[in-house]
């Protein structure tokens, strides 16, 4: 489902997958201020036509009741697509790749919501921009973790 989701132009998909997660995270869901979504470069939004992620989120704050603010992050620049690189890789990929719109985070309560974590490289990206903004606690959410084969 994530893969078709993200691939296949099935954005109908992020209504049942954030109504999935919404459960899943109702223990905590009530302690948070605002629900972001992972930023598309424009250019990758333009061909893909949405952010899957920030479908997901949307639909995920409407269920909830929770504030959404969609542009509450925004991608500086394109970074190259991930897969095959490293984790060290992807981390410089995704550096100051991120920046804050005019939304004050200051003391707040963010909930970040992507589709799939590999190595939290692009989580950890703009949990720092969120972090130097001043908010006070960063959660995040995802539809699936890629396990690594030791």
């Amino acid at each position: 489902m994530i893969l078709s989701l993200k691939h296949a132009d099935r954005p109908d998909l992020a209504q049942p997958l954030a109504t999935w997660l919404g459960r899943i995270a109702s223990n905590f869901v009530d302690k948070v201020d605002m629900v972001a979504p992972v930023p598309l470069h424009w250019r990758r939004f333009y061909h893909r036509r949405y952010n899957q992620s920030a479908e997901i989120a949307r639909h995920l704050a409407k269920g909830t009741r929770l504030t959404y603010v969609p542009d509450l992050l925004i991608r500086t620049r394109k970074t190259i697509p991930q897969e095959g690189m490293t984790r060290e890789e992807r981390y410089l990929n995704q550096a100051g790749a991120f920046a804050m719109s005019d939304h004050d985070v200051r003391g707040k309560s963010i909930l970040l919501i992507d589709d799939v974590m590999t190595s939290g490289a692009t989580l950890s990206a703009c949990a720092e921009v969120l972090r130097a903004s001043g908010a006070d606690h960063i959660n995040v959410l995802v539809l699936a973790r890629v396990a690594r084969p030791e």
